[in-house]
């Protein structure tokens, strides 16, 4: 993997983390049609640590209420735990499920079916906005269905949030703090499991300039990409990401389908 790689990855990274459109989902796609080994050790601990450079976009933009008192960090840890615990259990389930775009371009069409009517069906904001500890644990049980490459984790807590009857834009801003422990759980775990292989140790040394520049692109384009996805979801809805996750999948498969070698250089 090239800088140039490095660094379009990285931008979808920022683009779609935040996203309801799946960020693994896109840069599965990308790093086939960029033509990026996606078995490759090095690849796989570059994927999981620019994730960092996202995270610390939502601290970073959220600093002021992101550092507020313990009861906020047991409610983000009670909603944490569900995909924790379901991470463990089926870890080597999930990973072999990260490098198959079929499964990736299905859960995109139907991802985008669902998303064309969460507005009807979950929009129903009630007074209190506050979120208490059973409503942290069913947006923490909605987050274990993102572990399948595709579904979009973002997608699965806002929808989980709507449906405890959270507006669009706190239900969004929960899964944004929602995303800080679990990503940086989920990628710190693979980390050590990379890095217990010497000679990816040596790789990643050689390469220190293409991760540190893979974060910064990441935390750049996800402070834009945060920033005016509140803005665009308060005046739309889900409908416009739902039209795109359906173009985009069904896509893929007309092209998996015709034999299209997906690569682009």
């Amino acid at each position: 993997m090239n800088l140039l790689q490095a660094i379009i990855i990285a931008i979808v990274e920022g683009l779609t983390e935040f996203l309801p459109v799946s960020s693994t989902g896109h840069m599965i796609i990308a790093q086939k049609m960029l033509g990026v080994a996606g078995h490759s050790e090095f690849v796989k601990a570059f994927t999981v640590n620019i994730q960092f450079g996202a995270i610390l976009s939502v601290v970073v933009l959220y600093w002021k209420r992101f550092f507020q008192t313990w009861d906020f960090y047991w409610k983000l840890l009670i909603a944490f735990l569900p995909a924790a615990a379901v991470g463990f259990l089926l870890s080597a389930s999930i990973d072999r499920l990260f490098e198959n775009v079929f499964v990736v371009a299905l859960m995109l069409v139907a991802g985008g079916v669902l998303m064309l009517f969460v507005d009807t069906w979950f929009n129903r904001p009630e007074a209190n906005q506050i979120v208490d500890g059973k409503r942290a644990l069913k947006i923490g049980c909605f987050q274990c269905v993102a572990m399948i490459p595709g579904v979009s984790r973002s997608m699965a807590t806002i929808v989980g949030g709507m449906t405890t009857g959270l507006t669009r834009e706190h239900a969004a801003e929960f899964s944004f703090f929602l995303a800080v422990p679990t990503m940086a759980a989920a990628s710190g775990y693979k980390l050590l499991k990379l890095v217990s292989d010497p000679a990816l140790v040596s790789a990643i040394s050689d390469n220190l300039m293409t991760l540190l520049v893979g974060n910064v692109v990441a935390f750049l384009v996800a402070l834009a990409a945060i920033r005016g996805f509140i803005g665009f979801l308060n005046r739309y809805g889900f409908k416009a990401f739902g039209y795109y996750r359906i173009v985009v999948g069904i896509a893929l498969l007309i092209l998996m389908g015709a034999g299209v070698d997906l690569k682009i250089f």
